[in-house]
């Protein structure tokens, strides 16, 4: 079962929750955070990327840098930007993205579920991200940005969502960033909260969708804040860490796509015919080509699209990884034909995600600075959670969620 809990959040008045809100901490960087934050002093970036604190940026593992969120987050606190909610509280996240809703709960979620694998998660950790986001929670002692979940659809929860959903929210605003509807609700009522509570037990298993590196931070720095506490009971609120939970079925995945610098040699006539190897091959013209289904692929190149059709034999539909089009593609075009073996330390292969779409593949081929693009169709929840659910894990730059979670609504405290 899934444990969660209500906590009292540390959140921002009503009229500053536009002021203080930003994008997560690793979507841009630290130029980008300085430029966005401007002459905003209640931006959160102060908190979550406080090496723009200085008058020349710092790097951000500099411990100056960490002593200056801590800074910022008691300052924020000292003047009122922040205030702590005075009890226990689940709260629902809303975001609208071209016109669809998804609506989110935010639980303190349990460290000992993620240590268990009862919170499964579907991509590799690397120790360095994982050791600056546990520094970030441990001089903070806090989560200050939440982690991203799924779980199962539920009836019961998908009701009062609805519910709520037709009340006033605390919250809502448009970001100018992304243009994206932000929406925020306070439940406090102690029926609602049972209720959520009770039903997330029924659930064998949450899923981690987006922060793999923040949520398995999170749940070591509880762990180790429990090693370290001789009088240690379990019902401390370092036990838990804050999670935004979404019904599998409302989650948008984008492609995520695949630029490449070279040819590894070949001309683009003996690219094409090895292609022919794996793949029917169909020339589409100069105009956009979007893949329509699983096994289909865009290349773009000489400023023409083409679709790729993977041949029956080329995967394997009972492997939850071997019928990934990730997959499919890592074997049969970058690794067989660039000898390009690791996606993650390659640096002639790049990745374009999210909301860019093919105009921007178009345009990184097409400036020259690319060779060639591939266009990949998207990966659904149900693989995701197949997979998670094997105990395997996705091979790199598989997923791309949007809407991002905006940072500031809520803070969860671990005392």
């Amino acid at each position: 079962m899934a444990i969660i809990k209500p906590f009292r959040g540390v959140r921002p008045p009503k009229m500053l929750v536009e002021s203080i809100a930003s994008r997560p901490y690793d979507v841009l960087d630290s130029e980008e955070a300085r430029m966005e934050v401007g002459d905003n002093e209640k931006s959160l970036y102060h908190i979550i990327k406080p090496e723009i604190n200085f008058e020349s940026i710092i790097d951000e593992s500099d411990p100056r840098a960490y002593d200056s969120a801590v800074e910022h987050f008691q300052k924020f606190q000292d003047k009122g930007w922040l205030v702590q909610d005075d009890k226990d509280c689940y709260y629902i996240y809303a975001q609208t993205m071209n016109g669809k809703t998804q609506y989110g709960l935010v639980v303190g979620a349990y460290v000992d579920d993620y240590l268990n694998g009862n919170i499964k998660k579907h991509e590799l950790t690397r120790r360095d991200k994982e050791e600056d986001r546990m520094k970030h929670v441990r001089v903070c002692n806090a989560n200050v940005e939440p982690v991203f979940f799924a779980y199962p659809d539920n009836n019961v929860l998908d009701s009062l969502l609805s519910r709520y959903a037709q009340t006033t929210p605390e919250y809502d605003f448009v970001a100018p960033d992304d243009g994206f509807r932000h929406q925020f609700w306070v439940v406090s009522d102690k029926a609602d909260i049972d209720t959520i509570t009770e039903e997330f037990k029924k659930m064998p298993s949450l899923y981690i969708a987006d922060g793999h590196h923040r949520s398995a931070a999170a749940a070591l720095v509880g762990a180790e804040k429990a090693k370290n506490n001789a009088g240690h009971k379990g019902d401390e609120e370092y036990n838990y860490f804050m999670a935004v939970c979404f019904q599998s079925s409302q989650l948008t995945i984008l492609d995520y796509n695949r630029v490449v610098k070279d040819l590894n040699g070949m001309e683009v006539a003996e690219f094409l015919q090895a292609l022919e190897k794996n793949f029917i091959v169909e020339l589409k013209g100069e105009e956009e080509y979007r893949p329509t289904k699983l096994h289909e692929f865009s290349l773009y190149i000489d400023h023409n699209w083409y679709s790729l059709e993977a041949k029956p034999g080329t995967y394997d539909d009972t492997d939850p990884i071997g019928v990934l089009d990730v997959d499919i593609s890592s074997r049969l075009i970058l690794d067989e034909l660039m000898g390009i073996k690791d996606l993650r330390s390659d640096k002639r292969i790049d990745f374009v995600g999210g909301l860019r779409g093919l105009k921007e593949l178009k345009r990184r081929v097409d400036s020259g600075e690319m060779r060639w693009a591939l266009a990949l169709y998207p990966v659904s929840m149900q693989q995701i959670m197949d997979i998670a659910d094997s105990g395997k894990i996705m091979p790199p730059k598989a997923t791309w969620f949007e809407p991002k979670l905006r940072s500031g609504l809520v803070i969860h405290k671990l005392d």
